[in-house]
């Protein structure tokens, strides 16, 4: 990261305060007077700065204490907590810095560098949220800058030259802690021309080297304050805002903790605004990463707790592993355990007040040895019907199995918070809250973070391999780049040479052969089709070269066995790959073609689950409809 100038100078007066020039040598003079010695810090000089109070509002314009006058839209109210003061914005009103930021004097706009720093509390997070920024969000052309937070977290959105595309393609860059609604926080956003930065409350929580080179900007743009706009959106802010500051040089961390430090006390004060929310489970606790001797539990509270996790072989759940750092989403590793063995489990969660909530006792079993045969369910594209993924968990949790493979799509929008909470896990709380699930992402979980928030799973998470039994499984996402150059093929490469198991298994979310309808070409109009996903089949010369058995899919929300597949030619049993396609666990359904492709072996519309059983060189093969009547069936010998 680039060493901006240092420069030795006043602390910031609290937000609220204002300063006026004629002032500083008396404050100067008083510094002096009461310590001996002038308090300075390191760190950039702003280009533009506003302090939000009643003061600062004159004849409907934000005076500014460094830069022009902003005017204001709507009516901001004065609030003052304590020693803070700040602006209230009631989601209708919003401050505009320049209709066009062209409109400004040039020398006030950061290009190669930029710090941003807020004073804020949010009320309602939503979706796109801003603080301040100047943005143009159109499709592919994404062109700016802006300091903002979305349903949970504060993120850092810009533009540069060097992007991936050169014609500008946003990075957000996300806090990795949460925001709690009323309470006001102190946000830094840093760019240097190669690196973004994220701090809250002092503390780095993200970083990304996405973006290199001059800041992008579009050729017309609002400069706002309390707010995301641009030509075609306006979302606007509901909470309160007290100081902000642009500069045209990248701080380093070390001045960002330093400037937290004048607003340590904000950060301490209660929530306002909002009606206190309750404290309660919001997801009961589930199941992540089995092993033989380990296991994750993972639950989420309505406001930060401290986690415990009590467990052992009866339902005394006599011993306990406990997390001290107050958090929404719990993530608690138990280790040490015996392989294949039933244990006890619940947790407990402790709010800042003490009070504490119980889940139930529920069991899990630890991963099986080696030789052990074992069970596991797939469901994939349970998005958005929980009544469906309900009844298909309960079915599946009926028999039994080790673990749950999900083939991607577990939400119809991976960052709307509901849909996780209210939807998926409720409704596989029978399944998923006794056996650890294995997920790749689908496409409607759009990358977003919750679905890595909801996860525990080794790094980077979008790609990994799992071991059970005698099998090894490998998980891909096929939203990102999957050709031969890509960083996926060439890990899945070495990673499938080196397997040694009896088993081969791959799981991604588009399927490399589909004999669909209309995904990969309208066959009620035309009889052309690629039938499956071109792209991913680049995939399948790897399960050639590398014997792979089964590869599990889902985006088509329907079942499709194909035969065995080699070189894209239909092979004899155990001369190739069968690929399935279990799209059935609750979105729309969709229907095969007019035409019945040389690789299909079995096509079905309707939702399903399927179950898996392996016992050594033995592997069971069942699916089930809704009704959990066995419509398909397959034993394969190696």
């Amino acid at each position: 990261m680039s060493h901006p100038i240092k420069f030795s100078k006043l602390r910031f007066a609290p937000a609220g305060s204002h300063v006026p020039l004629r002032s500083l040598a008396i404050i100067c003079f008083l510094a002096i007077l009461h310590s001996g010695v002038l308090v300075a810090h390191d760190g950039p000089d702003p280009v533009l700065r506003y302090v939000l109070n009643k003061q600062s509002i004159v004849d409907k314009k934000l005076k500014a204490e460094l830069g022009p006058d902003a005017k204001i839209t709507g009516s901001l109210r004065a609030s003052q907590d304590g020693e803070y003061h700040s602006l209230h914005f009631d989601g209708k009103s919003i401050v505009s810095i320049a209709d066009n930021f062209r409109a400004l004097n040039q020398a006030l706009l950061p290009k190669k560098e930029i710090t941003i720093v807020a004073t804020v509390s949010i009320e309602k997070g939503t979706t796109y949220g801003g603080i301040v920024g100047v943005l143009q969000d159109n499709g592919g052309h994404e062109k700016g800058w802006i300091l903002g937070y979305n349903q949970k977290r504060f993120y850092f959105g810009l533009s540069s030259t060097g992007s991936d595309d050169g014609d500008g393609k946003m990075t957000y860059l996300e806090s990795g802690s949460r925001f709690d609604k009323g309470k006001t926080y102190h946000v830094v956003a840093v760019y240097d021309g190669e690196t973004m930065q994220l701090m809250v409350n002092g503390k780095l929580e993200a970083e990304s080297n996405t973006q290199s080179g001059d800041i992008l900007y579009a050729e017309k743009a609002p400069f706002v304050i309390g707010g995301y706009q641009d030509e075609n959106e306006d979302f606007r802010h509901i909470g309160k805002i007290g100081h902000i500051a642009i500069y045209r040089q990248a701080a380093k961390v070390e001045w960002a903790q330093k400037d937290f430090q004048h607003y340590a006390d904000l950060v301490t004060l209660p929530a306002t605004g909002v009606a206190a929310t309750k404290f309660d489970l919001v997801v009961k606790p589930y199941l992540q990463w089995v092993t033989q001797t380990s296991i994750t539990v993972m639950w989420e509270t309505s406001v930060g707790a401290d986690g415990i996790v009590t467990y052992g072989e009866t339902a005394e759940c006599k011993q306990s592993v406990a997390s001290q750092d107050s958090k929404h989403v719990h993530e608690i590793i138990l280790n040490n355990l015996k392989p294949e063995t039933q244990y006890f489990y619940k947790t407990i969660s402790k709010d800042a007040s003490g009070k504490t909530i119980e889940s139930d006792v529920r069991t899990f079993q630890t991963a099986n040895k080696t030789e052990t045969p074992f069970a596991f369910a797939v469901i994939s594209d349970t998005q958005g019907n929980p009544t469906v993924s309900g009844k298909l968990a309960g079915y599946a949790w009926d028999q039994r199995p080790n673990f749950l493979l999900h083939t991607g799509d577990l939400v119809s929008t991976g960052a709307a918070d509901d849909q996780w909470t209210e939807q998926f896990f409720k409704s596989m709380d029978p399944l998923v809250s006794r056996v650890a699930f294995f997920p790749v992402l689908g496409n409607h979980e759009g990358n977003a973070r919750n679905y890595y928030d909801y996860m525990s799973l080794p790094k980077p998470e979008y790609y990994y391999r799992m071991t059970y039994g005698n099998t090894d499984f490998f998980m891909i996402d096929t939203n990102k780049n999957v050709g031969p150059d890509s960083e996926q093929y060439q890990w899945l490469d070495k990673a499938l040479s080196k397997s040694k198991a009896t088993w081969k298994i791959v799981a991604h979310h588009h399927p490399a052969y589909s004999s669909d309808e209309n995904d990969y070409g309208n066959l009620w109009k035309t009889n052309q089709s690629t039938r499956g996903d071109l792209r991913v089949r680049q995939l399948t010369k790897l399960y050639d070269q590398h014997n792979v058995d089964i590869v599990w899919c889902g985006h088509i929300h329907s079942y499709e066995r194909t035969w065995h597949i080699r070189k894209d030619q239909v092979v004899k049993e155990g001369e190739g790959t069968m690929y399935l396609v279990t799209g059935g666990g609750g979105g729309g359904l969709e229907t095969p073609g007019p035409f019945k492709p040389a690789f299909q072996n079995n096509v079905r519309y309707g939702h399903h689950y399927c179950m898996v059983a392996i016992n050594g060189t033995t592997l069971e093969f069942k699916a089930f409809d809704l009704d959990n009547r066995l419509y398909d069936y397959l034993k394969l010998k190696k």
